[in-house]
């Protein structure tokens, strides 16, 4: 039962990584075709709404990716309790324990890594949903902003410098 639960955070991992490559990206090219102060008109603030989305979308990766580990206390499987211990320390007791211990631990651990890998999943989503939400206005944005910069024209000699 705790390697299906285990089995799960491989899968939010992996999805929250498609997630902040998509971000980056979507980042990446605005930044790229940010028009100079000069060129910039007040319908290109669109922008802000798509930046504001995706930061919302990097804190929800950042919250699955650094989600709460508080453990059950005392517990001889969860790996911060045992951490917590003394290598011998931690042999004797797990030596000791009765199955029926052992069992109420595993089950504690069950529950503890639903609870978190819920969390990621919930965070996850929510990353996902944030990223949606910036897309109009970022497509809208990326549109204004190379609509904006002048064109080169074909077969154009390059620009002379001055020479001083």
């Amino acid at each position: 039962m705790l390697d299906l639960v285990l089995s799960f955070f491989s899968r939010v991992d992996s999805r929250a990584s498609v997630v902040l490559g998509i971000n980056t990206g979507m980042l990446a090219l605005l930044a790229g075709k940010l028009p100079t102060p000069e060129q910039f008109d007040w319908k290109m603030s669109i922008a802000i709404v798509a930046v504001l989305c995706l930061v919302r979308s990097y804190w929800c990766l950042f919250k699955t990716s650094f989600p709460d580990l508080k453990g059950p206390t005392q517990s001889l499987i969860y790996f911060r309790e045992i951490a917590k211990r003394p290598e011998s320390q931690f042999v004797e007791e797990f030596s000791e324990q009765t199955p029926d211990e052992y069992y109420k631990d595993m089950l504690g651990q069950v529950w503890r890594n639903s609870q978190i890998i819920s969390k990621k999943f919930d965070a996850l989503r929510s990353a996902f949903i944030w990223m949606l939400l910036a897309v109009v206005p970022w497509v809208i944005a990326v549109g204004i902003f190379t609509m904006s910069q002048p064109t080169p024209k074909p077969n154009a000699p390059p620009p002379q410098q001055q020479v001083k």
